[in-house]
């Protein structure tokens, strides 16, 4: 087997293996599926669902409309019902289910009809099918029902064939992912049998019943097409299957599929229309908008945002590029894509001329598209020549102001020029004139620079060729530069503006780039939470003009109430229960969102690849555009990944903790039991010696001593280990205050007395020495082991230097002694934890040094140990502090 073959075949048993495990944890989806109202899918979901209660599994209704159907109201009955609560809707109340309640309740399965239902204002999705989305997130399987003019890819359709809009839709991406459907069919004929013996959800009399709905040719093609829509499911069943098997059967290239869409309402049914056909052909989609030079209004803005949410919610991705040749940018995407069709819309236009062209648009489609098939759609709007339009032609969305100022700019100019004219001569006047249109043409947009060439081409005429003050020209040569002056002014005018345009556009896509950038490189040199939670907050606010808060989760995987350090909002405590909420289902809520759409921010997940990292709540004046959004999904998408960076590095460093804390654990267990035990030994011997029999008093003198030494020996211990400890942890926080150093150095002469009496110490302290501000505590321990350390490897009669200075902002200690010093190999390893030297003598844990470490990084210093030239060994202590000069004499 080939090495890219094993690899791809790993990484998509990986992917299964990931899928599967979300299938797991989510509820199940089964629709009950219909060609449309009164086939019975409400009872046959009740039948099933009693089957189901009958195995002992725990089955409950949330929401049935049973439309005063005795035989569904019996079967009813036979489950727990949530109370449904009430929402007022303009003047109609409606019931809507209670969907904390059914969490709360957590059954295994609930019935939940007319998935494709609008929810009350009030509620907190504004479609059921969210709610069933939170319910599976949850873990609870859900039963529902289903008709086909409910899908959105077949909404148009059905409408055209029974002349009624549907309102109520779901995206195809819903019913395409239920994990089971159920086709509940029924005869043409039965089902008009039904309705005209009023048994069926409609009763004979009501709106769709008189609008002729229920004929034998609307319900033979409402069939077909639910038929055809179960046949596509299925089919696509079965790919998943032998994909997730990892079933390597002959496969085949497929189709993939590339339509073409604008800014008018046509791209709509085009984009209907192009997902029933992928469908049809089992084939992938994919869409493309061309954004050329021209301006769009804010109708043709609004309307290209529908169609590109429309275009998600029918599962199909959207790519928006940028490029003055709609047909090359359509045919050079589609080739990079390794497209097989191109789908367009069929252009509207009456004109003859622009049908007789061969470089119109569906013409050089056609020629430059090469062996990919185009499939133009058919569309009922008329006077939708978009794609005859030129790109040259300009888009008049420019203000009065602008029209003004041109018009006001080319008429000062003239007056100027007309004062000067008997020294320039007319011809030059043109000239003047044309520059004057070039340069507007860079600030303004194609409707003035026409309204400009126009005015100048006249005033020209009328003001300056012979003869003056009418519109007749002479000389053919004037009226040839006349022509040529307009056509030249009007070509350079509208083709600058159009540049400047593209320029614009080009701007923000590298300014959009550049931000970009900027932020993954100054996310990238930033360590802590709370620092890049500073700079998403900066950023946030320097290139959206967004006030931002963020809440990221907490070690038990929830977010916690209080928001970070800096946060801009402040969210209250209903605020934090709509983010915990999008944190928990991973989907946008608040303003602007299908979800909660009442609340005031709009909050988004921090969606990182093994979770959510927090929320982040804006508060957002106006919805996102497509490329505002794009934007703002790349750059969430950059802040999360630093945050799980982030999250994981922590995590790694508590592992490392806890494993360090283990091997301490163990190495402090192996070293220290001989040390405990030698001086609870001496102690308990010398304790049972003197219970037991009547010794003399110098025996018993004697015995006393052992005791306190091994008390003392032990007492050390137990601090050593305490001071390790607190090391260990980062809790060292040193108490400073204004300490003498003779007094220090008073104090650990008299703790080391025993230990120094075989031994000489000599101090070295400067006359003038002033108070230092250090932690006397601290350092005491830190003198204290140095010097305890000389005794224990230095020959007993030589002589222990301690020499403290102070200068230059620093103190200066070294404590030196005459014993063998340390073996060059050991040097670096001196202040370890549990470190002892080859050639020490028994006894000791090896925390003295490193304990003295400690307590001097703490004090922001440094320690380094050397062999002195003439023999021994030599401690020099480096600690920044501030002095004070106090005559402690008059104090």
């Amino acid at each position: 087997m080939d090495l890219s073959e094993s690899i791809s075949g790993s990484d998509d048993f990986l992917a299964s293996l990931i899928q599967e495990g979300k299938k797991l944890r989510r509820g199940k989806l089964k629709i009950f599926f219909g060609m449309c109202p009164g086939v019975g899918k409400t009872d046959t979901m009740l039948q099933r669902a009693r089957i189901e209660k009958s195995k002992g599994i725990d089955v409950i209704i949330g929401c049935v409309e049973t439309h005063g159907c005795q035989e569904t109201e019996i079967l009813s009955r036979e489950f727990q019902m949530i109370q449904m609560k009430g929402g007022e809707s303009g003047t109609a109340c409606q019931s809507e289910i209670d969907l904390d309640a059914i969490i709360t309740r957590n059954p295994e399965t609930v019935l939940i009809g007319e998935l494709a239902h609008i929810n009350d204002p009030n509620c907190r999705h504004r479609r059921r099918y969210h709610d069933v989305l939170e319910l599976l997130e949850h873990g609870i399987n859900v039963f529902t029902t289903l008709n086909v003019q409910q899908l959105e890819s077949r909404s148009e359709i059905v409408a055209q064939i029974t002349g009624i809009e549907i309102s109520e839709t779901i995206p195809d991406e819903i019913f395409e992912n239920a994990d089971e459907v159920e086709l509940v069919d029924l005869s043409p004929d039965e089902l008009i049998k039904r309705y005209s013996e009023g048994k069926g959800c409609w009763r004979k009399g009501s709106e769709i019943a008189d609008r002729k709905f229920y004929r034998k040719g609307n319900i033979t093609a409402l069939r077909e097409m639910a038929l055809r829509v179960i046949a596509e499911n299925v089919d696509r069943q079965l790919h998943d299957y032998l994909k997730e098997q990892n079933i390597r059967g002959p496969w085949k290239s497929g189709a993939h599929l590339l339509v073409a869409i604008d800014y008018h309402e046509k791209s709509t049914r085009l984009l209907r229309w192009a997902k029933n056909l992928a469908n049809f052909m089992g084939a992938n989609i994919q869409a493309i908008y061309v954004e050329a030079s021209r301006k769009l209004s804010r109708n043709e803005q609004v309307q290209l945002n529908e169609n590109i949410s429309l275009a998600k919610q029918l599962g199909i991705v959207v790519r928006i590029v940028t490029n003055y040749d709609t047909v090359k940018a359509i045919v050079d995407y589609a080739f990079k894509e390794n497209a097989t069709h191109i789908i367009v819309g069929k252009p509207q236009s009456n004109k003859i001329l622009p049908r007789l062209r061969p470089n119109n648009f569906l013409s050089r489609l056609i020629r430059d598209s090469g062996n990919i098939d185009v499939y133009i759609f058919g569309s009922d709007i008329e006077k939708d020549d978009r794609y005859n339009r030129k790109n040259f032609v300009p888009s008049f969305t420019s203000t009065l102001k602008e029209y003004l100022s041109a018009f006001l700019l080319v008429l000062f100019t003239s007056v100027g020029l007309y004062l000067v004219k008997d020294y320039i001569g007319y011809q030059i006047v043109s000239f003047g004139l044309l520059f004057l249109v070039s340069i507007l043409a860079i600030f303004l947009g194609s409707g003035p620079i026409l309204l400009a060439a126009a005015a100048s081409a006249v005033i020209w005429d009328y003001f300056f060729i012979p003869p003056q003050f009418n519109l007749h020209i002479e000389k053919p040569v004037d009226v040839l530069m006349l022509v040529m002056f307009f056509i030249i002014a009007i070509v350079n005018g509208i083709l600058t503006s159009r540049v400047r345009r593209q320029e614009q556009k080009i701007r923000i896509r590298e300014e959009r780039t550049q931000a970009l950038y900027q932020l993954t490189k100054e996310l990238s040199s930033s360590t802590g939470i709370k620092e890049v939670s500073r700079i998403a907050s900066k950023y946030v606010k320097k290139y959206f003009s967004l006030d931002s808060a963020i809440i990221l989760k907490t070690r038990f995987n929830k977010i916690g109430f209080s928001p970070e350090e800096g946060n801009e909002i402040k969210l209250s405590e209903n605020d934090f229960a709509v983010a915990e909420w999008v944190y928990k289902n991973s989907v946008p809520a608040g303003r602007f969102s299908e979800t909660m759409s009442s609340e005031a921010y709009t909050f988004y997940p921090l969606a990182g690849n093994s979770g959510n990292m927090g929320v982040i709540a804006v508060a957002l004046e106006n919805v996102f555009t497509q490329g505002e959004e794009q934007f703002w999904e790349a750059f969430l998408s950059q802040i999360s990944g630093k945050y799980e960076r982030e999250f994981l590095r922590n995590a790694a460093k508590d592992t490392y903790v806890l494993a360090e804390s283990e091997k301490l654990y163990k190495t402090l267990f192996n070293s220290i039991s001989h040390e405990l035990r030698i001086p609870v030994a001496t102690i308990l011997g010398a304790s049972d010696t003197l219970i037991s029999q009547d010794y003399p008093e110098a025996t018993r003198q004697e015995l006393y001593s052992e005791m306190s030494i091994a008390a003392v020996r032990l007492n050390r211990l137990i601090e050593n280990l305490l001071n390790m400890s607190r090391i260990e942890s980062g809790h060292i926080k040193p108490r400073f205050d204004w300490c003498d150093v003779n007094d220090l150095v008073n104090k650990v002469s008299e703790s080391l007395q025993i230990e120094l009496r075989n031994y000489q110490l000599i101090t070295i302290i400067p006359a003038e020495m002033p108070l230092v501000w250090i932690d006397f505590g601290l350092m005491e321990q830190v003198l204290h082991n140095l010097i305890l350390n000389a005794t224990q490897h230095t020959p007993e009669g030589t002589n222990i230097r301690l020499k403290i200075s102070c200068e230059g902002g620093y103190l200066n200690i070294m404590v030196m002694d005459r014993g063998p010093g340390f073996p060059a190999s050991e040097l670096e390893f001196v202040f370890n934890k549990f470190y002892r030297g080859k050639e020490a003598k028994a006894g000791g844990t090896g925390l003295g040094l490193s304990i003295v470490k400690g307590f001097v990084n703490a004090h922001d210093g440094t320690i380094i140990a050397e062999n002195r030239a003439n023999g021994g060994a030599r401690f020099e202590i480096r600690i920044p502090v501030k002095t004070a000069d106090i005559d402690l004499d008059k104090k």
